[in-house]
This record gives structure tokens, sequence and C-alpha cells, in this order.
């Protein structure tokens, strides 16, 4: 795919994940659309999610089910709305994706629709549909293969966002903000270019590279929710990290995750003697949700002083093992473990970001012309906690709502124009001490992890609250003085997302959900809101805009 000539676009998607891509491929031909990729266009999260996608596919199961499913998950914060629409539009999605040739596994068993449904954490019925065990990659691929059919589409890759360009416009005697586009950094020629676009969409993913241990590519830095903030919008909920309980405990197995699946298909939780443990935490035992089950294997962890606790589905037959989870068993073999013969070693790490940028049910921000999809956004579906498999149920649907008010949007006269200026870089240099920056890294990962895991403390956030204020005055201070790179931008990112996490928990007094404090150990429901931080820039949206 050619590299646009013209950086100029009816609609600017930044991100190429599920939701992403799945917007670019249902805009019109006639629109005129950026896909800006960080790093090769598949590289995200969707490409390495195991599980599948949640939805209503099996005539035994119901909305309502999948409703409450999802609110019960969610510990009193989801807005019910929202989860209900998200869960209306979950078949009609599969069937989108099938249509546009995402083979999904197959099973000729009666009583539901075809698809082969596995069931998870949280979940009251099989209601999953996956591709074996790399839906995110079947998903992925036959997204981005689709884009050749659509020339409407230029593509960006390897291109990181700089910042977002919004401008005030006066609307009578009320003065509204608008975005009219961002900078991007090309990251293979160090040069920054101006892209404008009537509407802006943010399809970043999510941020939990902020910390030491995550199931993320290292794509997963925040940069949506930054910049969103940055540039004036509102973010909701951000101290609710859901840490998945089981990535691969191996120094080779970089952010090897072992899919919920696993457990759903009947795996069980082992401590080294090879006695079981998760019924003494929640009557769900290996299927209650990822947060219960994340911090009891915290537990038992500190407790006993191991290193990891061990995931065991030996006893189901090998034939089926193999089947059911390809992908993960040819990785383990890989690595030296047979999970046909053997349990597995596991630990929690951060795996996704529930909150983000606050959007209402259209997808749009507080910025007019700005939407955010996917994790970056905060809709309301997930509340406290995600029940599993619900987050590329998200994508697909908000992308689907987003595309209607998009072209509403583009069919508007009065939206106002503007020309971005080009990129200044006159007054910085080079830098000489890109130390700084790895440095920097390293210590802002390691102490939102030590700090702002899965357990916190009022000592342990307030010890993070000192050491992120530092970090941020240093990092402001090179920004102010270096030429960008992708490192930078991305600990810049960084930086303001794990600041805005360590206020989010600071502000909620309570545990709740994927939030535990162990100095208000209790769920108090006249805390039952979300948590909304407003930025100082912020300009409220026109009723009805």
């Amino acid at each position: 795919m050619s590299h646009p000539s013209n950086l100029s676009f009816d609609v600017l998607i930044i991100g190429s994940g599920a939701a992403g891509l799945s917007l670019a491929l249902r805009l019109p031909s006639n629109v005129k659309t950026g896909l800006v990729a960080k790093r090769e266009l598949e590289e995200g999260n969707t490409l390495y999610a195991q599980g599948g996608i949640s939805a209503v596919l099996d005539a035994r199961d119901s909305v309502d089910s999948h409703v409450q499913d999802t609110l019960d998950a969610g510990a009193g914060l989801c807005d019910e709305e929202i989860v209900r629409l998200v869960v209306e539009h979950g078949p009609d999605n599969i069937r989108w994706l099938f249509d546009e040739g995402v083979e999904f596994t197959r099973t000729p068993a009666t009583g539901n629709s075809g698809y082969h449904l596995t069931r998870e954490g949280g979940h009251s019925h099989r209601r999953v549909v996956h591709a074996a065990d790399a839906t995110g990659h079947a998903v992925e691929s036959t997204l981005v293969r689709q884009l050749d059919s659509h020339p409407n589409v230029g593509v960006f890759e390897h291109h990181i966002a700089v910042d977002l360009v919004a401008a005030e416009h006066r609307d009578g005697r009320r003065v509204q903000r608008r975005c009219h586009g961002a900078y991007l950094l090309n990251i293979k020629t160090d040069e920054v270019v101006a892209v404008s676009a009537r509407c802006v969409v943010l399809a970043t993913g999510g941020a939990s590279k902020v910390y030491l241990y995550t199931s993320n590519p290292d794509v997963a830095t925040g940069d949506g929710i930054a910049m969103a903030w940055r540039a004036g919008c509102r973010v909701a909920n951000m101290e609710f990290i859901q840490f998945h309980p089981t990535c691969l405990y191996h120094p080779a197995a970089k952010s090897f995750l072992i899919s919920e699946a696993v457990r759903g298909e009947g795996g069980r939780l082992l401590l080294p003697d090879g006695t079981r443990f998760m019924e003494r935490f929640d009557e769900r035992a290996e299927l209650a949700p990822r947060d219960i089950v994340a911090r009891a294997i915290d537990h038992e962890m500190k407790r006993l002083g191991i290193d990891c606790v061990y995931l065991d589905i030996s006893h189901k037959p090998a034939d089926e093992i193999e089947r059911l989870f390809p992908t993960i068993h040819h990785r383990c073999l890989e690595l030296g473990f047979d999970m046909r013969k053997e349990p597995l070693p596991v630990v929690p790490a951060a795996h996704y970001t529930c909150g983000g940028v606050k959007t209402d049910k259209l997808a749009r921000t507080d910025l007019n012309g700005l939407y955010a999809i996917g994790e970056t956004a905060y809709t309301g579906l997930h509340g406290a906690n995600r029940m599993a498999s619900n987050s590329l149920l998200e994508c697909l649907v908000f992308s689907e709502v987003a595309l209607a008010d998009i072209l509403k949007e583009l069919d508007r006269s009065d939206v106002p124009s503007h020309v971005l200026a080009p990129w200044d870089e006159s007054r910085v240099t080079d830098s000489d001490e890109e130390v700084v920056v790895s440095h920097n890294w390293d210590e802002l990962r390691r102490f939102m992890w030590d700090y702002v895991g899965i357990v916190r403390s009022n000592k342990r956030l307030e010890r993070a609250r000192r050491r992120v204020n530092l970090l941020r005055h240093e990092i402001n201070e090179y920004y102010g003085n270096f030429r960008v790179s992708n490192d930078l931008l991305e600990l810049r990112n960084l930086v303001d997302v794990a600041d805005l996490i360590i206020k989010s928990a600071q502000r909620r007094r309570e545990s709740r959900g994927l939030h535990y404090n162990i100095d208000f150990p209790d769920r108090d429901d006249n805390q039952a809101s979300p948590t909304v931080l407003i930025p100082d820039n912020y300009t409220p949206r026109r009723p009805g805009d």
C-alpha cells in the first residue's frame, strides 16, 4: 500500500487494530480516509487476542443473560444502556466478520449456530466465538487483506502520532473547540508531517506497557488517551487496569498469554504442591472473573513467596488440547512445556485498560470532530472490570456506531476549515543523552508495577505520585529541547497515562472490581459512579453538537 501524498483527509483513523480497521472498511468509497499504524499494519493488541468474541449466538443463550453477566462483572459501574446496545449489536457484527472472510471454528453440534462456542470467566453460557486459539490473528489478518479492495484508504505504516491539533471557534457567544488533525512522526525517517482531517478517530488501544509485566505488545503505550487528555478531553475510570491471571512464566516467553479459554475448558490452577486454591476465594473457582483470579494468584504468590502458580489441563484428552489450543500448545512446546502432560507455570500481567477517553453513545469525545473507539475509549461497557471477550465486541460495535455519526458530520456544511501549520523544529536539537529516555522508561514501569499494581495502598500510591511528578518534569524538559523520537513520544504518553491512573486510584477510596486498596478493602455503594478526570483546557460540547 502506498504512502498518501496529499496529507488531507475526510477521516483520519489513528490505530490499525480491530476498531480502526473495521471502521476504515465500513466507510464508503467516496470518503477519503487515512489509517495510521505505529508499526506494521497488523501489529497491535488485536493480533494477539487468543480467546474470542462474545455474542449471543446460541438459542439457549439470551441478550438479557449476556447483559446481566457484563453488569455483574462490572461491579456496579457499567452503563446499562451501553451494555445493552453492545450486546444487541453483537450477532450482526459476528456475521459481518464472517462475511469479510474470518474463518471461525465451526461445529456440527445441534443447538447452536454452527459456530463452536467456548465459555470464559464471568459468562453463564457458552457464547465466545473463536478461531481456534488465535482469534485476534484471524480477525486482524483478514481485515488487513480486505484493505486491498478499498483504494480510498491511504495507509501510514511506521508512523506515531505526536499530538492532536485543536482550535477554538466562536459559535455565537459560545466558544467551541474542534479537532482538525494531527502531527505524525515517520519513525523510519524522523520526519514530522501535518495531517488535516474533518474527523479524527482514536483507535490506539490500551496502555498496559505502563507496567513492567504485561501481555500487551510494545505498541500499547496509551497514545490516544494521553493525546486526548492533552487536547482537552475528559478521561474516566483509569484506576481499573485488568491484570490477566495467566501469562506464561518463562524468561523467553515475553508477553505470552495463556488464554482464559484454557480455564473455560477445564484448566485448574494449582500451587507448587499440586493443590487447587481458587475454591477458597470464590465459589466459581477458576471461572471467577479475572480480577478475583488475579488477586487470588497474587495473594498465594506473596503468602508462599513463590514465583508463579501452575495451570493444568493435562487431565483432558491430548487430541482435544491440540485441537482447541494449537497456538498455545505449539509455543509451549518451543519453550520446553507440554501442556498435554504437565502444568504450565503462570503469573498475572497487565492486560487491559478498562478506562480511557470518555465518549458518548455515538463514540464522540469532548472535542468536536474527535471520536474514540476500542480500548482507548471509556464507553461505560466495562465498568470496574471487563468481562472476558467483550473487548473485540466493543471494537466492532463502536466502529459501527461511530460510522453513522461520522457520515452525518461529513455532511455538515458548517464545519470550519483549518490548515495545519508545518511542524516547527527550529528551536530544538538532536539529543545527546538517549539514556535518559531508556532509564526513565524502566523506572516508570517498575514503580507502577510495585506501587499501582494488583493490590494498592495509600502509601504506595503516594510514593508513585511523587515519582511520576519528577518524571513528568524531566520528560517535558527533554521534549522541549530535543527532536522527537518514537521512544520519547511513547515515554511522554506513558508518563501522562501513569499520572491519570494514579490520580484515579487515589480518588477511589474503596475496593471495587479491578481496583483493590488494602486501606479501603470494602466496597462502598456511595461511590458507585465513574471516576472522571477533567483537564484544565476542557470545554464542554454544546448540547446537540
